[in-house]
């Protein structure tokens, strides 16, 4: 399945939905997907891999952990965009 944006404009409770929805397609008809999405919820709860794009090349690929644990400032200014932290 090729998701584009699955999640985009919808409010949080429809997003955990829409997530939630991919993963029983996944596993009830044992099939891949291809997600592409700005919302890393999204790619956090749904993907064992994660592709990350930059000027139109991949850029870095791994579990989330793997990506999101990266010291490259692009990488951490996505995902501190992505999870503003509270302090």
């Amino acid at each position: 399945m090729l998701y584009d944006e699955p999640t985009a404009g919808l409010d949080p409770i429809t997003c955990i939905d829409i997530n939630n929805l991919i993963i029983q397609v996944q596993k009830q008809y044992n099939t891949s997907s291809i997600i592409i999405t700005h919302d890393l919820t999204c790619a956090k709860t749904t993907a064992n891999q994660v592709a990350v794009l930059l000027e139109g090349k991949f850029f870095i690929t791994g579990s989330f952990e793997e990506v999101f644990s990266s010291e490259n400032a692009n990488i951490k200014s996505f995902h501190d965009y992505n999870f503003i932290s509270v302090a």
